[in-house]
């Protein structure tokens, strides 16, 4: 007589694993959505920096650089600026300046060299 219960139950935790894979994979393509649309809304606008120019902004995180340096990730009205040479004491939500040096393909995004920690 337990059986019929241990099935019930056994597909009842199939669906509900289902049910939380469904809602996380949803989750996960808004957010690929959400980042699709601001890339292709920076596409469309002039980057607001100028080469040369130097900026006040926010550590928002540190990303590893394709040539293996840490480097300080902020933003200038939604532009994200690339930071290197940036001391380690520098933490998250520390308040930075630095100058932009290059654009990316596609000026979506620039790389700028650290100035001063504020």
């Amino acid at each position: 007589m337990e059986e019929p219960y241990f099935i019930g139950g056994a597909v009842l935790a199939v669906v509900a694993s289902l049910f939380a894979l469904f809602v996380l994979q949803k989750g996960e393509n808004a957010e690929a959505r959400k980042s699709e649309r601001a890339h292709a809304d920076a596409q469309d606008r002039d980057p607001p920096v100028g080469l040369g120019e130097t900026y006040e902004i926010g550590v928002v995180e540190f990303t590893t650089h394709h040539s293996g340096e840490e480097i300080a990730v902020g933003k200038v009205e939604g532009f994200v600026l690339f930071v290197e040479n940036v001391p380690q004491s520098v933490q998250v939500g520390d308040v930075i300046t630095a100058t932009v040096t290059s654009f990316n393909e596609g000026r979506t995004s620039a790389d700028a060299t650290f100035e001063a920690a504020k």
